[in-house]
């Protein structure tokens, strides 16, 4: 079969989690021998970080991208943002309209563009990687301080300091979304917040999935002390600062965090004062997995509405368990494996992270239900067997509605 993936970030011009998911799909696509195209915008990229990214993705030669990058740089996705049209990129509706693919494959087309959901005939699909579909912000952060429970959108992107979308108020998104056959969702809780969200149409849950990776892993601890470990981007709605007057009282542990991000001068700043927070910044994958083998658990503590947590299932890869603030796609991973605990006090965190610490028994257990979880859930044979199943579904609801 022959697929192409649209979003606008695509590694290594990326930033988050969705965009690995893409490409780690993408290329296990290609292995079993599909076609795949991969559009995405760098243009986007640059308005974010000018330097070109430092990482290297190899792509299997089944895979060709298509990197996006107009001649007049921030103002095509500037155009895109205020009108919800590929401006100054004509290159995606030749691409989709001339070529015979089987599948196109939508995720984040924030600054591609809900108009592009037009271009081309064959069967379509879209991730929500995220709520952009139901919140101009993306993730239903309501002016930098809460979740978003009721709307104010005009004032919330105000203060959020973008430029109003004036084109949401026109019904053209529901028009572009027709043309949509299937969403999915990563998790059960995405998949409930857009339909009370008015998306009225089917969407289907299909989690994250992380490739089986059996390279040894190195049997001494990365860190002389126990440790917590908290992995991803450094950005204020990731919660991590909310750990850290639970570790100004908690002697026995430290709490290690793995990642880079705007808000980590911040971060670095309100733990001054708390000498068990150690920052040691984005890891390369072999040592990633160490840290996360020898942690006493993994701590994701949220503050928003997480689509769903890849680092929750990088954790259960290694049997090691997880403690989630009960928010958002998050817990479900918790609820599927039985692989660690949930929490909504700082005293549920310190009981759970004392409990795990203090009981092996209890960390090994949680940690091989978390594996055990992992492969009959989200390693990429499940994975893509859903992701089929999906497809043929839609196949034939098309066959049968123009029957």
């Amino acid at each position: 079969m022959k697929f192409c993936m649209v979003t606008t970030f695509y590694p290594p011009y990326h930033f988050g989690g969705d965009a690995t998911y893409i490409y780690r799909l993408t290329n296990e696509l290609a292995r079993r021998g599909h076609q795949v195209d991969v559009i995405h915008d760098r243009d986007a990229y640059y308005v974010q970080h000018p330097a070109e990214p430092t990482q290297c993705y190899e792509q299997h030669p089944n895979v060709s991208v298509h990197a996006l990058k107009s001649r007049v740089g921030a103002l095509s996705p500037l155009a895109t943002q205020q009108t919800g049209r590929p401006w100054f990129k004509s290159k995606i509706k030749r691409l989709l309209e001339a070529n015979t693919y089987d599948v196109i494959h939508f995720h984040n087309i924030s600054l591609i563009g809900p108009a592009a959901l037009a271009y081309g005939r064959a069967l379509k699909l879209q991730t929500l990687h995220e709520h952009w579909l139901i919140c101009p912000m993306h993730v239903l952060w309501k002016f930098d301080r809460e979740v978003c429970t009721h709307r104010q959108c005009l004032l919330c992107t105000l203060h959020g300091r973008r430029p109003p979308q004036w084109w949401r108020y026109t019904g053209q998104l529901a028009r572009q979304l027709a043309h949509v056959d299937r969403f999915i969702a990563p998790s059960r809780f995405t998949r409930r917040k857009h339909l009370e969200g008015g998306i009225a149409a089917p969407i289907d849950v299909l989690p994250y999935f992380l490739p089986r990776d059996d390279a040894p892993v190195a049997e001494r601890s990365p860190h002389p002390r126990p440790y917590f470990l908290f992995v991803g981007r450094l950005v204020k709605i990731k919660g991590v600062q909310t750990l850290f007057p639970i570790f100004k009282n908690y002697p026995h542990a430290d709490l290690l965090i793995a990642g880079e991000g705007e808000y980590e001068p911040t971060l670095r700043q309100l733990a001054r004062d708390v000498p068990s927070v150690k920052f040691i910044g984005a890891q390369p994958h072999a040592q990633l997995r160490a840290y996360y083998r020898h942690a006493i658990a993994t701590i994701m503590p949220s503050i928003c509405y997480e689509v769903f947590g890849i680092v929750l299932i990088e954790s259960f890869a290694m049997r090691t368990p997880v403690i989630v603030r009960d928010l958002g796609g998050m817990p479900e991973a918790v609820e599927d494996s039985q692989g660690g605990f949930t929490f909504r006090t700082d005293d549920e965190l310190t009981q759970a992270m004392a409990r795990v610490q203090n009981d092996p028994a209890l960390r090994h257990t949680l940690g091989e239900n978390g594996f055990e979880a992992y492969l009959r859930l989200w390693n990429e044979e499940p994975h893509l067997q859903k992701y089929f199943e999906i497809v043929e579904s839609v196949k034939r609801r098309k066959v049968n509605s123009e029957g």
